[in-house]
């Protein structure tokens, strides 16, 4: 029974060790604007920027800035990447108010990421809102799927299950 015991520690130990890099997805470690911070004049661009390189590509990324009323403000076209950050030009903003910067970028590790930041212009800009289609603006909503320690709980419970029936069943002919 120690001998099924130190195994299954061993084990167990090996999943967790082996699980843990699978955890680490690229983050957004900093903004220009900044999260939640005001402006008397819009900027000309966004910048995000991640703690891992960004895959580039057409069509892969998209960062938009979008006014209170759903009007979008991004220049058309893919955004700029550079190793850990990324680009986007910006029109002209509207009214003063809130604004959200949504995001979906696409990891050097395959992940996508995705995000919202928001800022407020208090000061009304001279930009006119244009309208886009909903399928192709990017969304805040999460997609990093299950969360690591219920893969790592389910792995524990079979390796267990496995230990336990091999040391069940293997007794083998009694003479």
């Amino acid at each position: 029974m120690k001998r099924a015991l130190v195994a299954f520690l061993f084990a167990g130990a090996a999943v967790l060790a082996t699980a843990a890099p699978a955890a680490a997805h690229n983050a957004l470690i900093s903004s220009d604007p900044k999260d939640k911070t005001s402006l008397e004049v819009g900027p000309s661009t966004v910048t995000l920027t991640f703690d891992q390189d960004v895959q580039g590509g057409q069509g892969i990324n998209a960062i938009s800035v979008v006014d209170a009323s759903g009007g979008h403000y991004e220049v058309a076209g893919d955004p700029t990447i550079k190793d850990t950050a990324v680009t986007q030009k910006i029109e002209a903003l509207g009214k003063a108010g809130q604004y959200k910067i949504g995001y979906r970028i696409l990891s050097a590790d395959g992940h996508p990421v995705n995000g919202e930041l928001t800022f407020t212009l208090t000061k009304d800009g001279t930009g006119t809102p244009r309208q886009v289609d909903a399928n192709t603006a990017p969304d805040s909503g999460s997609s990093d799927g299950l969360p690591i320690w219920v893969w790592i709980v389910g792995a524990v419970v079979l390796l267990g299950g496995g230990v336990f029936f091999a040391l069940r069943g293997g007794g083998g002919a009694k003479a």
